[in-house]
């Protein structure tokens, strides 16, 4: 084999964790080397997930999060109205995975019922990419929470499934000290919305999620964390949840 055959196999099996990038939108299913958190079944859920033990929790397991039929397709989903949530309190129901990550590539589908639901996705149980019918500010939908706005309004409404494919670089740290923060790549519906963006902090405080009580959200510490679901009181849907555990090393998160 001559050396430019070995160079250009060598990029190839490079590239192969990295192929299903590509692959973007609702219904895109999880790549062989990826894990499913969600996939419809109330075992799955009891299996993945826990509820998130923050300052504010009010509900205990098993997770009263219902498993209902998927209002649009075939299967099942799970109804993020938990009832110890009512009235929008963020921290009293929300569930986490009980593994923690770093580096990752996270697909996750919703749809909202109901004009105004809310909910949020939560990267490492910090970083929070909103969920919220009729908002389009900073604290609305599709926005890297209080930080940066999307690009484009990618959102398919009301009682329409949507998905997030996100591309996360964890925070760096040398000798405990933050050097880096994290990053992030986002495409809405198969729209990128937002592209290799910096994270500043944890917003919302203690019940928000992991460091929101350090140094008023900007504590970040050198430890991974779980993807979280925001239980607020509404019916917000999910289903086909799926993460690609990965070692971004110097690379961006651009996908």
């Amino acid at each position: 084999m001559n050396n430019s055959l070995k160079s250009l196999l060598t990029l190839i099996l490079l590239a192969i964790p990295y192929l299903s990038f590509s692959q973007v939108g609702v219904g895109t299913k999880k790549p062989k080397n990826a894990k499913m958190l969600f996939d419809g079944s109330k075992k799955m859920l009891e299996n993945n997930w826990t509820y998130w033990e923050g300052p504010r929790l009010k509900a205990q397991l098993p997770i009263k999060w219902q498993i209902v039929k998927d209002p649009v397709d075939k299967g099942t989903a799970m109804n993020s109205n938990d009832p110890a949530a009512a009235g929008g309190l963020y921290g009293a129901a929300d569930i986490v995975t009980k593994e923690e990550f770093r580096d990752f590539r996270l697909h996750v589908e919703f749809l909202v019922q109901e004009e105004g639901g809310n909910s949020g996705v939560y990267l490492q149980n910090r970083y929070e990419i909103q969920i919220l019918d009729g908002d389009y500010g900073l604290h609305g939908m599709a926005a890297i929470i209080n930080e940066h706005l999307p690009s484009e309004e990618a959102y398919n409404g009301v009682g329409k499934w949507n998905a997030y494919d996100i591309l996360f670089k964890a925070a760096r740290f040398e000798g405990g000290k933050l050097t880096e923060k994290a990053r992030v790549t986002i495409y809405f519906n198969g729209t990128k919305i937002h592209e290799d963006k910096s994270i500043q902090q944890v917003w919302g405080g203690p019940n928000s999620g992991q460091d929101g009580g350090n140094d008023g959200g900007k504590g970040i510490t050198d430890r991974p964390g779980g993807i979280k679901l925001q239980a607020e009181g509404y019916n917000v849907l999910y289903r086909n949840v799926w993460i690609q555990d990965l070692e971004l090393g110097n690379k961006g998160t651009d996908f």
